[in-house]
């Protein structure tokens, strides 16, 4: 059985992530693929559990230390029990947020050392590296002003939407370095377009990928 692809979603916060996910997997299943969608922290029951710790900030007062252990944790569970064996059946992954979020909320903005960061990153993954990574890239600002729009009333920010907008300039820099230090992986998208424009650009970049290094599904497998 041949391997599948996976793809994750990053960016600041009301990049427009989950939209974009949303609409890349119907138009992946509309072309025949199975495609599975995924968030972190989460997308498993465990991973899920440690979710509500993380965003709820009740984690917050431990240091970022302790908040990058529980996303590893989160990570590790999410890795084996959904995304390898996801893949290895073939399927499409696509995951909102993974390694990259960890690399800037944790190890940039929170000041943890690389090494760490590093060593962290290895236990968690596995190997299980992303194939094709979309950058969401906005202002931080207005990402923020989105994020404020969606919210349910009466719903406050979560853990990461609270923070200074400087914080989330800082965030934005990071993802935008490591896309330039691998842009093999890694395609950096403007999403202050409309989003149909952005959804357009998304879906050269995927279905580009995959012709190259995905088998197309057959019209039994349709």
């Amino acid at each position: 059985m041949a391997r599948g692809f996976f793809i994750t979603f990053e960016g600041g916060e009301g990049a427009g992530k989950s939209t974009q996910i949303e609409r890349l997997g119907k138009k992946l299943r509309e072309k025949g693929y199975r495609v599975l969608v995924t968030r972190e922290p989460g997308g498993s029951p465990g991973a899920e559990a440690v979710r509500h710790v993380i965003l709820s900030g009740s984690a917050e007062e431990f240091g970022p230390e302790m908040e990058a252990l529980l996303f590893a944790a989160a990570r590790s569970d999410h890795v084996e029990q959904v995304i390898r064996p996801a893949i290895e059946s073939g399927m499409i992954v696509l995951c909102d947020r993974f390694i990259d979020s960890s690399r800037v909320y944790q190890g940039v903005t929170g000041n943890i050392d690389k090494g760490l960061m590093e060593a962290i990153e290895r236990v968690a993954i596995n190997g299980m590296m992303p194939d094709l990574s979309i950058f969401l890239d906005l202002d931080a600002e207005v990402g923020l002003q989105r994020a404020a729009a969606r919210r349910s009333a009466g719903e406050g920010a979560d853990r990461f939407e609270k923070e200074t907008i400087e914080v989330h300039d800082r965030r934005r820099q990071a993802f935008l370095e490591i896309a330039a230090s691998e842009p093999e992986r890694c395609k950096v998208v403007d999403a202050a377009q409309d989003p149909d424009a952005t959804q357009q650009v998304i879906e050269e970049i995927v279905f580009g990928v995959l012709e190259r290094h995905v088998q197309q599904p057959t019209e039994a497998e349709q």
